[in-house]
Parts: structure tokens; sequence; C-alpha cells
């Protein structure tokens, strides 16, 4: 990586009416299975505090469950509700004495948990229509009851992160979990208000971002992530074009995201034939919210391949740099990078990338 380049970019303040930030670098929502009987511990306080010293912008958490008992599917995933949210409440407590900023990202797994997972395995698995993937139906499909009260559990959940002093919040409506469930038509064949058409299959996030709203007030910033791709199928696409894709993201603008995520597994991929722009731009470009890119900054390989072969060696940003210099989006997320590097921000910073050190999938084995 060169040491030489002028990254100025990276490190101008972001700001937002709802939302201030130092630099443009945040931490990517990365599962990690490390809390105890669900609950944040000692040493998930250490790894936050770690990254907010590293210097990053804006810390999302790890995905941690909104207070449904289908919401998990590992018993250390942490939760976020009843007896957890001491552990985050002392987790956001060591972020801001460290001088960094954090959003939880609230999430439920949707039909990814298999019968039997998680801390309440005689629970019923959820899912829109009850498909885990096209013409593959594993379950019956939720009641309008039963919906309901998932819009509830998330409400609770964005309640709870207000209360406990997070700075905003995430939506994971992406890869194939519960919200992304609704959002595709692979595992949404309802012919209610939850599903048909690709606006209509927004309306789940749409209602429990109106419902979060209401219930947290205008000034609590709400972040959504979504992608095209799902685990389930990595060439699934919720829309094929620029025009389907505003038909997506605008009821959801609309309801009050204050910031997209848009997740793809290489930031620098084109989202369209005949633009350059990835998913991020393109959303940027169709709503004119501030949006966070992700996906393999810092490193040669994108996640499934590092899981294959094992490493990913450091890689340059000068891509990055000239796409945020274009003011294609507005912040950025890093993933494996921060986890091979908790000072990555520093270090770019610095310009000691000479310390950067290579990602290695056994990294994921220890909380460092």
């Amino acid at each position: 990586m060169d040491s030489t380049m002028n990254t100025d970019t990276l490190f101008r303040p972001f700001i937002h009416p709802k939302l201030e930030l130092p630099n443009r670098i945040v931490m990517a929502p990365m599962t990690r299975q490390f809390s105890p009987g669900g609950i944040p511990d000692d040493s998930v306080c250490d790894y936050y505090r770690r990254r907010a010293e590293g210097e990053v912008g804006l810390i999302i958490t790890e995905g941690t469950t909104v207070p449904h008992k289908a919401a998990s599917s590992h018993v250390q995933i942490p939760r976020f509700h009843d007896e957890a949210l001491e552990g985050w409440a002392k987790v956001v407590e060591d972020v801001h004495a460290a001088g960094g900023k954090i959003a939880p990202q609230l999430w439920h797994v949707g039909v990814i948990r298999k019968p039997g997972e998680g801390p309440y395995p005689d629970f019923q698995t959820v899912s829109p229509s009850g498909y885990l993937r096209p013409e593959k139906k594993v379950l019956e499909p939720l009641s309008t009851a039963e919906i309901d009260d998932l819009i509830a559990a998330y409400t609770q959940a964005a309640v709870n992160a207000k209360a406990l002093g997070f700075d905003a919040l995430e939506l994971h409506g992406a890869h194939g979990y519960l919200i992304d469930n609704f959002f595709w038509e692979g595992t949404n064949v309802r012919d209610d208000e939850y599903g048909g058409s690709l606006v209509k299959r927004t309306r789940f996030a749409v209602a429990i971002i109106e419902s979060i709203r209401a219930a947290i007030g205008e000034d609590f910033p709400i972040i959504l992530r979504f992608s095209q791709w799902k685990q389930q199928d990595y060439d699934a696409r919720l829309a094929q074009s620029p025009e389907e894709l505003e038909q997506f993201v605008t009821p959801l603008s609309a309801a009050g995201v204050d910031l997209f995520h848009c997740s793809n597994r290489r930031f620098w991929d084109p989202e369209f034939e005949g633009s350059d722009l990835n998913l991020a731009g393109w959303v940027k470009k169709l709503t004119g919210k501030p949006i966070i890119s992700v996906g393999s900054v810092g490193l040669t390989e994108e996640f499934i391949a590092t899981y294959r072969e094992g490493t990913a060696e450091v890689a340059g940003i000068d891509e990055l740099i000239t796409r945020m210099e274009a003011d294609e989006f507005d912040l950025i997320a890093v993933g494996r990078a921060l986890l091979a590097n908790p000072d990555w921000p520093k270090l770019i910073r610095t310009g000691e990338t000479d310390k950067i050190k290579t990602f290695s999938k056994d990294q994921l084995t220890e909380l460092v």
C-alpha cells in the first residue's frame, strides 16, 4: 500500500443533522459469536473499545438479536434484550470513553435459522412465506398477527438502543435474513399487503421503520443495510435496473431511513451496465441520502474467497479514495481489515501502512 497517498478524503468529518463523525470510516458489522449465553462480556467491550481507540469513526456492532424467540441461530450471538442490555451498556460506555461512536445492528435471522438452533430450540423458525430459497418451502407462512409481533420486537430493540445511549441504530435488511426474506421474491410469495410487487415487498421494513420512528422520535438516526445478493443465492438481485432500484429505495427512504448501508462483496463492482457506479452510488443518486459503501476494503480477496483460501493480502485503497473524492458515497465500512488491524484507520492516517497486517480466517477464532 502506498504510504504517500493523500487520504484526507477519508478523514473529513461527516456532518449530518442527526449524526456527526470525526471521519468517514465505519466498522462493518461482523458476526463473532463470543457472547456467553448471548450476553456481551468484558472481552466484547474490549473488542469494540480497541476499534474506537484505533480511530474508527462509527462502529456498527455485530448483529444483535431483537426480542423474539426465533431471532437467533446460536446461543453465543449477542441478544439485545433482557439481561444482555447491561452488557451492551458497558460496551457503549467503553466506546464513548475511547472517543468513539457506536450503533447496534438489530437482527433477526429469519429462515436461515435451522430447527432446533439458538437459545430457544423448541420455537418455530419464521419466514414470510416459508421458503428458504425459490421452490424450497420448509415452513408455514407467517400470519399477520405474527408479523405484528415481529414489528413490535424490532421497535422494542430500537427503544433499547436509544435508552442505552447508542449514537444510531442499524436494521439488518441484507444477506437473506428476515427483513431480506420479505424483500426477495425468492422467499416472499405472499399475496397480501406484504408481498407481490417490489414496492409491496418493502412493506414489512417500512412498517418496522415507521413504528421505530414513532417510538424513538425524529432525532435518532436509523441506518438500513440491504444487499442485492443473498447467502442462498449470490447472483440474486432485488432490482434489475436503476428504475427498479428507485422503486425499492423510495418507500424506505420516505419511511424514515436516514442512511443506507449498501452491501457489496466488492465495493468497486459496478451495479448496472452503462455506469461505473456501485450500489451505494446509485442509492445516493436516487435518494439524496447519505450512504455507506462496503466490500473487501483494503484486501485482495472478497470474503468467500478468503474463507476458501484462508488469507487475504493487504491491498491499496487508491480506488476507494478516487470514488470518495468523486462523492460516489459518503462513508466506507471496513470489515476484515479491522479484524486484523484494530487501528487500521490510524495506520492509514499516519501513513504507517507498512504495519498493516494480512487477514487470515484464523483470526475469526478469537476476539482480539
